[in-house]
């Protein structure tokens, strides 16, 4: 068929590609399932004259095999890369190859295609491609179906990674009515309402126009259908055995299935299938594949996948995905059984950890035959991987399991191993009380064996589940005991994570040498390469810094630890440290920043609930302090999350907003209300900045019976009324709301002044409006009126969040999608579209979108 309607599409990636000269960029290629992604870039490919261009398609199969495009690529460049991964080189080692190869060579298209099927080690090849792309001059083109990738598909986050000034988008739209007709009136088939019933998809169109009949087919699968149903039997035997096999089928393949039959090959090719230059067949979409398959009863699907897999089992090199995706097909537990598990452990080994899961989860529906033992392991090994990939109660759920099968089978070790690591996932999910109950049963049943490593973790787990919820004297007490055996045994790993546990239980106690202990955690992880323990130490540095509002301290802790886990990929850690980087940016009052931060947490599927309490936090509090709408939800949500976390680094910091925003209404009897449990829970704890922060508020509220004296010297000053002295201790900390409201609440007329000044520039618009109504009752005159920092950001008078949902109406997203977007209600989208209207004077979102050209930036 023609290639209509995407002349400016071709335009745009000679543009960007011969802009690649200079650095390297990356095309996105989308739109829904048979737009012409494909043909266009095929198109394109075709154009070249200069550039090389190399080619990688990711898999369709039931669980995608790690790297499919980049083995493909491989193939075609040969040389190092290649061998890289014929290899069995680490991850590391075949992205830096990938890497080489563009930087070697002169212009390049790379074309990755169908990457919403892109497993996980690909999207992070993606990921560490693009971060380095302009040190190439290569053009990344990478396709994908928009309408299946949503704002939590992973792609989603790859591509909010890359580099925007590198990234160009070319979205693809159906064909228009007049492109319909003149495809039709080429084919001498001007059917009626082709364009109505197709929508100007090309491949509907397309096989419209092939088929016989006199009518336009309902669906994409009739009209594949229709053709089909010319095919002869032995052209039928081809297709059907294809329809099997994501991709193109290999003439090697259909030799031996003996299925190379050239007349029927010709039948195949009648209907719209094709035929690559090695002699293999495919269907010419994946929709077509999908909709000839889906035909075909379970039972001939099934003796399909037999006939292949018998096949690819005998020819060496096959990979372990496809041979595990056929067996699934066939039916066969005896075959899951013997390739998922294989699958599983190469997916992990390369960093593909959701494929890994998927594979384990495979071979667990087929595992009822298994062994005790094996099932037992088959369980930890899933386990382990839904744990990487932040898919908590699935990792809990499988170590139940084989809880219950290493009980069954008496051995005590294994049984006490898997108490601790229930315990460490019981954590992360947000069940502290179920955390501390496996920890103790993981140390009764270690400590009725001889001392060993598993022992050692479970002393330190203790340990740092008393480190988290801030009880310092047993966190140094187990650190001490884990210490003591982790270097009998030799274990430097082991002892990397209890010297983090001891130094931060120290630094929240302000007992000398917590960041030296710290510190020598950090480099035994470095030194040995024990990348979790690693990113722990950063995270523990930075956020102790933060809490303690050593922000200086803690921007370079986070600076390199957000860098090592970029590097490393280690993402659950990398969201951990955002969300404290939220917090401190929130207490510098750098708002903006914050809130990027905080939505950049929410925003990723995987984030895990102790990284999503911290976030939440910190974008509820802004929201109050800013005066923005919504800012109930998010904390609403956080409070769910810590309801069985007893850990006062987290709570303090919700009670503490929620009792912020009742003080701003003048609602003493909320403030306590709010904040009495969480101090109450504080006094327990050596905790001096998490206990000020609420009996702070209690003070101020007049309903604190005791005064503390293990607390952080502004709430002392506070409370010893001198608040010049608490200003200046803000001040220089670095936090000016907190000094802006010593000024405000405490000082004179000039002081008062001083205070509005600030929260105006600060755009902290409740509390410049109640320090206005307080000067106002005092009799002070002249009264500066201000305005909205926000609103001034725009001549039409939007508002900072108008803007930014003014953007995202430009790029096409309802209300529904854009509240999800930035964690609003659907009814405040709703509102603030409503205001976006009245403010620009224009009766439509469409209207509205053509304005937002106009405005500023």
């Amino acid at each position: 068929m023609e290639l209509l309607e995407r002349e400016q599409s071709l335009t745009d990636l000679t543009r960007w590609l011969e802009a690649a000269a200079g650095g390297g960029c990356i095309a996105l290629v989308s739109g829904e399932a048979g737009i012409g992604k494909t043909s266009l870039l095929q198109e394109f490919s075709k154009r070249q004259r200069q550039a090389r261009v190399l080619w990688g398609a990711c898999d369709a199969l039931f669980t995608p095999r790690p790297l499919a495009p980049l083995y493909d690529i491989a193939r075609q460049t040969q040389g190092v890369l290649l061998a890289a991964m014929d290899s069995g080189a680490t991850r590391d080692q075949i992205f830096t190859a990938a890497l080489d190869e563009l930087e070697r060579r002169a212009a390049s298209l790379v074309v990755f295609e169908d990457v919403h099927w892109a497993d996980e080690a690909t999207l992070d090849l993606l990921k560490f491609l693009g971060r380095r792309i302009q040190r190439t001059r290569a053009m990344l083109a990478i396709t994908y179906r928009d309408d299946e990738v949503g704002s939590r598909h992973p792609l989603r986050f790859v591509i909010g990674d890359f580099p925007r000034a590198s990234t160009h988008r070319t979205p693809l739209l159906p064909l228009s009515r007049p492109a319909v007709e003149q495809l039709a009136r080429q084919a001498g088939r001007p059917l009626k309402d082709l364009y109505g019933i197709t929508g100007g998809n090309p491949l509907f169109v397309t096989e419209a126009l092939a088929g016989a009949a006199d009518t336009v087919p309902v669906t994409v699968r009739d009209a594949v259908l229709a053709r089909a149903a010319r095919l002869s039997p032995a052209a039928r035997e081809i297709a059907e055995l294809v329809s099997v096999i994501p991709g193109k089928t290999e003439v090697w393949l259909l030799e031996q299935a003996h299925c190379l039959d050239e007349a029927g090959i010709e039948g195949c090719l009648s209907i719209g299938m094709v035929r690559g230059e090695d002699g293999s067949l495919a269907f010419r979409h994946e929709l077509a594949r999908r909709a000839f398959g889906d035909s075909l009863s379970q039972a001939r699907q099934q003796g399909l996948h037999v006939r292949v897999l018998s096949i690819l089992a005998q020819r060496p090199g096959t990979p372990l995905a496809r041979l595990a995706h056929h067996a699934d097909g066939a039916g066969s537990a005896r075959d899951v059984l013997r390739f998922a598990p294989l699958a599983g452990s190469n997916a992990a080994a390369i960093g593909a950890h959701c494929e890994a899961a998927a594979h384990y989860r495979v071979a667990l529906r087929r595992a009822d035959g298994l062994a005790p033992r094996e099932r037992a392991l088959l369980e930890e090994q899933y386990s382990y991987e839904c744990y990487l990939t932040d898919q908590g109660e699935q990792a809990i759920e499988a170590r139940r399991s084989s809880l219950e099968l290493w009980r069954a089978a008496g051995d005590r070790l294994r049984e006490g191993d898997t108490l601790r690591w229930l315990s460490r996932l019981s954590w992360f999910v947000g069940r502290r009380t179920e955390a501390d109950r496996y920890a103790a049963e993981a140390i009764a049943a270690l400590e009725s064996l001889p001392p060993g490593p598993e022992l050692a973790m479970a002393y330190s787990n203790r340990s740092q589940l008393d480190m988290l919820a801030h009880d310092v004297a047993p966190a140094i007490e187990w650190a001490q005991r884990t210490i003591k055996l982790a270097e009998a045994l030799g274990r430097s790993d082991i002892l990397s994570h209890a010297l983090n546990n001891l130094g931060s239980a120290r630094l929240i106690a302000d007992e000398p040498g917590g960041r030296d202990d710290l510190e020598r955690s950090l480099q035994i992880a470095l030194a040995g390469d024990f990348q979790e323990h690693a990113a722990r130490a950063y995270t523990n540095l930075a956020s102790m810094s933060v809490s303690l509002r050593d922000y200086a301290r803690s921007a370079r802790y986070l600076c390199d630890g957000i860098a090592y886990c970029d590097d490393h990929d280690l993402d659950a850690w990398r969201l951990y440290m955002l969300s404290w980087r939220a917090r401190a940016r929130f207490e510098q009052v750098e708002w903006d920043r914050a809130g990027e931060d905080a939505e950049a947490v929410l925003r990723d599927p995987r984030t895990a609930p102790i990284s999503r309490v911290t976030a939440l936090t910190v974008l509820g509090h802004m929201r109050i302090r800013r005066g923005d709408p919504d800012s109930r939800s998010p904390l609403e949500e956080a409070r769910a999350l810590v309801s069985d976390i007893r850990e006062t680094q987290r709570i303090a910091p919700l009670a503490s907003a929620f009792a912020d925003a009742a003080w701003l209404v003048a609602d003493r009897e909320g403030v306590v209300r709010e904040v009495q449990a969480a101090y109450e829970l504080s006094r327990e704890q050596r905790d001096p900045w998490g206990k000020g922060m609420l009996a702070i508020w209690l003070w101020r509220a007049g309903s604190l019976q005791q005064i503390p004296t293990d607390i952080a010297l502004p709430y002392v000053l506070e409370i010893a009324h001198d608040w010049q002295g608490a200003a200046r201790a803000w001040k220089d900390l670095g936090c000016p709301y907190e000094r802006a409201n010593m000024l405000a609440w405490y000082g004179g007329e000039a002081e008062q002044r001083e205070a509005l000044a600030m929260f105006e520039q600060m755009g902290a618009t409740p509390a410049a409006q109640a320090l206005r109504k307080q000067m106002r009752a005092r009799g002070v005159q002249g009264i500066p009126r201000g305005s909205r920092t926000s609103t001034r950001l725009d001549p039409h008078g939007l508002t900072r969040r108008e803007v930014e949902i003014l953007s995202l109406l430009s790029e096409g997203l309802r209300n529904a999608a854009i509240a999800k977007r930035l964690f609003l209600s659907t009814k405040t989208v709703d509102h603030h579209v409503s205001a976006i209207l009245t403010k620009l004077g224009v009766p439509s979102r469409a209207e509205a979108v053509a304005m937002a050209r106009k405005l500023p930036g």
